[in-house]
């Protein structure tokens, strides 16, 4: 039986025409399926569903979510997180906590990454914090002045003075998710061309149903930097906006708000 599916050209290229056909006329898609964005139950002979095709460097895996949530899209995905993934979709992957820190900034220190849920007038907005963990000096420089809010300032990031203030969109950036897992936040190329990793996970970062949720609802997500020793690996939400509200009151708060890319 035919099935509601969209296929979009680039998944179509790494497919081939006769599977994205064979695809659309229903011989290898599944009634039913987990959505690989909200995680709740489709149907893609009752409902638009989209393609996403995950991308490893020796491997893909095919899955599907509602049209509603997720356009049909190609998403890179590093090939030793290709397995974790299929637990992913299957549901058998880890349970991992809400921070973690990674290698990337502008000064190559080390990031740290929160995510929680932020209310502004009255609407839950999902959130990241970037906190370095260290001063990060200019790339260049031979100084140790720490100079991280300066450099996400210059990278379009805006003070923060109020935290009942939505932060403005930051133009082609957006952050990454893959089968319900963090993998990137993703900045525009100096040449012209694909967007590139501002911070990249190590391993993906699990974040809670309600974060995803909020987010598949706004499609936008909002990211707070602040310097090293700003904020803080804070416990529970309450205290993250504690440490944010500071933050700001001090003049040590930038944020953007972002797209959501991927699933």
């Amino acid at each position: 039986m035919p099935r509601m599916l969209d296929v979009s050209d680039d998944v179509r290229a790494e497919i081939g025409n006769e599977e994205a056909d064979r695809l659309l006329a229903g011989e290898n898609a599944p009634g039913s399926y987990d959505c690989t964005s909200c995680r709740t139950q489709g149907d893609s002979e009752l409902e638009r569903t989209s393609t996403v095709l995950f991308v490893g460097d020796e491997t893909a895996v095919l899955a599907f979510a509602h049209a509603t949530c997720i356009p049909s899209q190609v998403v890179q995905v590093a090939e030793d997180q290709l397995q974790g993934a299929v637990r992913s979709i299957t549901g058998g992957g880890p349970d991992l906590p809400s921070a973690e820190e990674f290698g990337g900034s502008p000064g190559q220190a080390v990031l740290g990454i929160t995510s929680g849920l932020v209310l502004i007038d009255g609407q839950l907005f999902p959130a990241l914090v970037v906190e370095p963990t260290g001063p990060v000096a200019r790339p260049g420089s031979a100084g140790t002045t720490d100079e991280f809010l300066q450099l996400v300032t210059e990278q379009g990031f805006r003070p923060v003075t109020d935290m009942s203030d939505v932060p403005a969109p930051l133009p082609g950036w957006s952050v990454l998710l893959a089968m319900g897992q963090l993998h990137a936040v993703l900045q525009p190329s100096a040449t012209g061309g694909n967007p590139v990793s501002w911070w990249q996970a190590h391993q993906p970062l699990q974040v809670t149903d309600g974060w995803r949720t909020a987010a598949n609802k706004s499609s936008t997500v909002l990211v707070y930097a602040a310097p090293a020793g700003s904020i803080g690996q804070q416990p529970r939400e309450d205290l993250l906006r504690n440490a944010l509200e500071r933050a700001a009151a001090r003049g040590v708060l930038a944020a953007a708000a972002m797209p959501l890319a991927g699933t």
